[in-house]
C-alpha cells in the first residue's frame, strides 16, 4: 500500500453560530489542508497519482473557499456550522469524486488545520 500526502492552503473567514466564546464571532484563519491518497497500483512510471494532479484537483477544490466567509457558502448557509470538522467533511467528499482518483487509488483522509497546532481529520470510515 502506498500512501502520499499533498497539501493545500485558503485564508477564509467564518463565525461559529452559538458557541458559548469568542469563535462566535467574525474571525479568520489561513487554513492548510492535507489530502491522503491511497493505494496499491503504480503506473508504468512508478506513480500511484502524479503530485501534481493531486495539488490541482485539491486547490480547485480549495479556490471556491479562498478568501471567502464560509458562512455564506454552501452547505453552510444552510443551518451548518462551518466547523473545522464539518470543513473536512465537505472537502473530503468533493475531492473525492474528483477525476484524479480513476485507478486504484483512493482519497484516504483530509486533515484540516486551523491553526499550525489544531487540525481534525476527516475519513470515510
Amino acid at each position: 500500500m502506498y500512501t502520499l500526502k499533498v497539501e493545500g492552503a485558503f485564508e477564509a473567514a467564518h463565525q461559529i453560530e452559538g458557541y458559548p466564546g469568542k469563535c462566535a464571532r467574525l474571525h479568520g484563519h489561513n487554513w492548510v489542508v492535507e489530502a491522503v491518497v491511497k493505494g496499491n497500483e503504480l503506473d508504468e512510471l512508478g506513480m500511484l497519482v502524479d503530485f501534481k494532479a493531486i495539488k490541482k484537483a485539491l486547490n480547485e477544490v480549495l479556490d471556491r473557499l479562498d478568501h471567502r466567509y464560509l458562512n455564506e457558502l454552501e452547505p453552510f448557509c444552510s443551518g451548518t456550522n462551518p466547523t473545522a470538522e464539518n470543513l473536512a467533511r465537505v472537502l473530503f467528499e468533493e475531492l473525492a469524486g474528483h477525476a484524479v482518483f480513476e485507478r486504484d487509488s483512493q482519497l484516504a483522509a483530509i486533515t484540516v488545520f486551523e491553526s499550525p497546532k489544531s487540525s481534525v481529520t476527516y475519513t470515510k470510515d
